[in-house]
């Protein structure tokens, strides 16, 4: 058997999409959020000497400084209101409250392994093997972190949390230190027959132990996060005017970039071959840049325009609902991917009257029933309002709400409704049942 190898030359033409570095870049910027963006921008500054970046004080409109205008200033109101973090409060009371001595040191240790919810991260096993202190004294030093404010804070897990701000509260209920202690899990699990019975008490009492419990806070630290910076900066606002609904972009509002052109012209003058190469190079890379801001800006305003115009009756109606509405549609009619969609509504706001929503909120697929078709936020509410008139004694299953939504004309099933009811952090009916006198 022979093997013959054959070679030909053939030209096919294909079209394909290169993904130059300069495309992913772009795509990058467009999902960028405001705060992103600035920072994006910041790093491309630090690489091109020819670029300046302008970021707005996003925080002036929340906080002014008094201007004098001859009274006496008030100094104190002067002082900025900076809020003392987790770690930084208990050491001050540490300092404040206990003497120099070597159970103060084991208690000082133990604080660097609380975490910013308040919880002890490390075991006294642990610790003992790391600082050599006895078993007692690790003991005793949890147990003065523990009587520190706030109340919870150093507990080991979620019961022992519970349980140290129930013992410091004058109003909790009687019996409510011990079944935390002895009937945690009862409790949790919803097995209160268990509890009533032992402790020789009817059902309303351990209703009233669980909605005590249900007013503690399960991170005691979280209150101490550093909230500095935390802040919205919308890209678009909706205002209403005679029943007209329009968009405007809030472009002052995002970081924006301008050319050093003396430092370009000084730079220039050397006549140096090499600088005027880079000094290019760095010019068409400002060039690039500010199109490709100029571009997210439009993308997000003309999608944002076009969710608006779906939407308008959750603009004009006070109820706010939101109509059927997909990433496909809006794409269609841009004659843009989806995928740009989605990155354009992503992390972006839109402000209005009456509060500020990101823009990815207004889509919601469609269910249909005999008057129509419906969004899944309408099912959503129709499905809370079964359960807020519910018998609370009684509550609603998932099937029984499927027939009460299909007497409705709403075709949907029990998995279906299992699913929206978890989206709105609504329990099944068996922890629904309340065991009020």
């Amino acid at each position: 058997m022979r093997f013959e190898q054959q070679f030909s030359q053939q030209q096919k033409q294909t079209q394909k999409l290169a993904m130059t570095q300069q495309l992913q870049q772009s795509i990058q910027v467009l999902q960028f959020t405001t705060e992103e963006l600035s920072k994006y921008l910041e790093n491309q500054a630090l690489e091109n000497p020819l670029l300046e970046v302008s970021s707005p004080n996003y925080t002036s409109n929340y906080s002014k400084p008094k201007k004098y205008d001859g009274n006496e200033l008030d100094f104190l109101s002067q002082i900025p209101d900076t809020k003392l973090s987790l770690f930084e409060h208990l050491i001050d009371q540490i300092h404040l409250n206990y003497r120099d001595t070597y159970l103060r040191s084991l208690v000082l240790y133990l604080v660097e392994y609380i975490d910013l919810n308040g919880f002890l991260t490390i075991s006294l096993e642990e610790t003992q093997k790391n600082t050599g202190g006895t078993a007692i004294q690790l003991l005793d030093a949890l147990t003065l972190i523990q009587q520190l404010d706030p109340a919870g804070v150093g507990a080991r897990n979620l019961q022992e949390c519970l349980m140290l701000q129930t013992e410091r509260d004058q109003t909790a209920p009687d019996l409510a230190y011990i079944v935390l202690e002895e009937f945690f899990n009862e409790l949790v699990d919803r097995k209160w027959e268990i509890i009533a019975n032992n402790f020789s008490v009817d059902l309303p009492a351990i209703q009233e132990i669980f909605d005590y419990i249900q007013t503690l806070t399960p991170t005691p630290g979280a209150a101490y996060g550093n909230t500095e910076g935390l802040y919205i900066v919308p890209d678009l606002t909706v205002k209403i005017t005679n029943n007209s609904v329009r968009v405007y972009s809030n472009r002052k509002e995002q970081p924006t970039i301008s050319f050093q052109q003396k430092y370009f012209d000084k730079m220039a003058k050397t006549g140096d071959a090499e600088v005027l190469a880079y000094l290019k190079e760095k010019e068409k890379n400002f060039d690039w840049l500010k199109k490709t801001i100029h571009q997210r800006g439009d993308t997000i305003y003309r999608v944002g325009e076009a969710i608006v115009s779906h939407q308008k009756n959750f603009f004009l109606n006070e109820s706010h609902p939101i109509n059927p509405l997909i990433l496909k549609d809006i794409a269609q009619e841009l004659e843009i991917h989806e995928s740009t969609v989605s990155r354009a509504v992503n992390g972006k706001y839109l402000e209005t009257e009456f509060g500020v929503f990101e823009l990815k909120s207004f889509f919601s697929q469609g269910i249909s029933s005999n008057t129509g078709i419906h969004s899944t936020s309408d099912i959503k509410q129709k499905i809370q309002d079964l359960i807020s008139n519910e018998n609370k004694t009684k509550p609603l299953s998932d099937q029984k709400i499927v027939e009460s939504l299909q007497k409705m004309g709403f075709d949907v099933s029990r998995r279906t409704v299992a699913k929206y009811r978890d989206q709105l952090n609504i329990p099944s009916s068996s922890k629904r049942k309340r065991y009020d006198k």
